[in-house]
């Protein structure tokens, strides 16, 4: 994780050398950068790797099941949710694929800028025999166009950038190149909003959404919860395998 600051603008990069799996170490140094940039009263831009915005969830902890993988999840659910209430405008640089919760956090965002390219931005769980969990649901129905909610998740609908901004999953594409340049170009552009004024209407616009994915991360906590050998953790466990799987397998191939 690497942050850098410039006047009013906080540049926070996740760069894990692979596909930025959202391990519990990755999401707790993301967390403090955003401390971070809170502190420091910044407007935020947050960028993948070349290639990878996020892949998802760590592959190795969803194969293990458990308290560990269930802790994973939740903080990745509330690391979204408190994107989305952030009392500073957080701009989305996507660099590339955009897997399951990649994706996800992704849509948190204010601004989301895209490079173009051929790369997947994808809710894929239903694709692998997974329910979508009832927060990321909350995510997609607060930022898609409403025609593309459904496709996106019952259908496990595959969007690229090329159609990425008609569905709700970018507000702009731009060349590779210039994607950075181009993120920061709109961060300060947004440095000369009121901030107060931005946060409490950021705050009364998503009231009811982000109640709505507060409840719903306790709910999807509840249910991962299945006593170990049950018919449900069993599923659970073995759904959250093939879900990593597939994260990897996107973010590693165009």
């Amino acid at each position: 994780m690497n942050y850098q600051r410039e006047g009013s603008i906080a540049t926070i990069t996740m760069d894990d050398g692979k596909v930025n799996v959202l391990s519990l170490p990755m999401l707790s140094e993301l967390n403090d950068a955003f401390d971070q940039a809170a502190a420091d009263n910044s407007v935020v831009i947050l960028a993948g790797r070349e290639g990878v915005f996020s892949g998802g969830f760590d592959l190795t902890v969803l194969r293990a099941g458990g308290f560990a993988s269930h802790t994973m999840i939740r903080a990745g659910f509330e690391t979204a949710e408190r994107v989305l209430s952030f009392p500073t405008p957080v701009v989305m640089a996507c660099t590339g694929h955009a897997i399951a919760m990649g994706a996800f956090l992704l849509l948190s965002g204010d601004y989301l800028v895209g490079a173009a390219g051929t790369y997947r931005l994808a809710a894929n769980e239903v694709a692998l025999g997974l329910t979508v969990p009832r927060a990321a649901i909350e995510v997609l129905r607060a930022r898609l166009a409403p025609s593309y909610v459904n496709r996106a998740i019952t259908l496990a609908e595959p969007f690229t950038p090329g159609n990425a901004v008609e569905a709700g999953f970018l507000d702009l594409v731009v060349e590779p190149a210039e994607l950075i340049s181009t993120s920061r170009q709109v961060a300060d552009s947004l440095t000369a909003l009121d901030m107060p004024a931005h946060q409490a209407s950021k705050l009364r616009a998503r009231a009811l959404t982000l109640g709505a994915m507060r409840q719903a991360i306790a709910e999807d906590a509840a249910g991962l919860r299945g006593a170990p050998g049950s018919r449900a953790g069993d599923q659970s466990e073995r759904r959250s395998d093939t879900l990593a799987h597939d994260a990897e397998t996107e973010a590693t191939h165009s």
